[in-house]
């Protein structure tokens, strides 16, 4: 039934739980695994006005940053897809809006809490033409 299952992952610990059910479900199934994480491009509008001069070098820093978070994230998971004999292929992309081609665990707020906070999973639910399973 699937062939290759996209894991896409912030980290956290909900997201966790979601790349172990990825992985388990790929095993079972014989199929392929992507591990995905999304990192935000740097916001110079989130800089104050007074340190705009100061941040030369923030790009590149941020760059780094993010770049070494995700690469802890991928590697951890590409471990544990070894560990459980999965293929697993990582990648690392650097987007401002995630929900665009991406499946996710869903954090299932509700109330104001979704209203105000959004759903990433929401706006991948509405935006894909693809079939998707989303881990709850």
């Amino acid at each position: 039934m699937y062939r290759h299952v996209l894991i896409p992952t912030d980290g956290s610990e909900l997201a966790g739980r979601a790349v172990r059910h990825g992985l388990a479900l790929a095993k079972l199934v014989g199929a392929k695994v992507t591990a995905l994480t999304v990192e935000p491009s740097f916001d110079v509008y989130t800089v104050p006005a007074s340190r705009v001069y100061e941040m030369s070098g923030a790009f590149a820093e941020h760059a780094a940053r993010a770049k070494a978070h995700a690469q802890g994230i991928l590697d951890a998971i590409a471990e544990e897809a070894r560990a459980a004999g999965v293929a697993c292929e990582t990648v690392q992309v650097e987007q401002d809006h995630p929900y665009q081609g991406i499946v996710m665990a869903s954090h299932g707020r509700s109330g104001i809490a979704a209203i105000v906070l959004g759903s990433v999973t929401t706006k991948v639910l509405t935006h894909t033409k693809i079939p998707v399973l989303v881990y709850h």
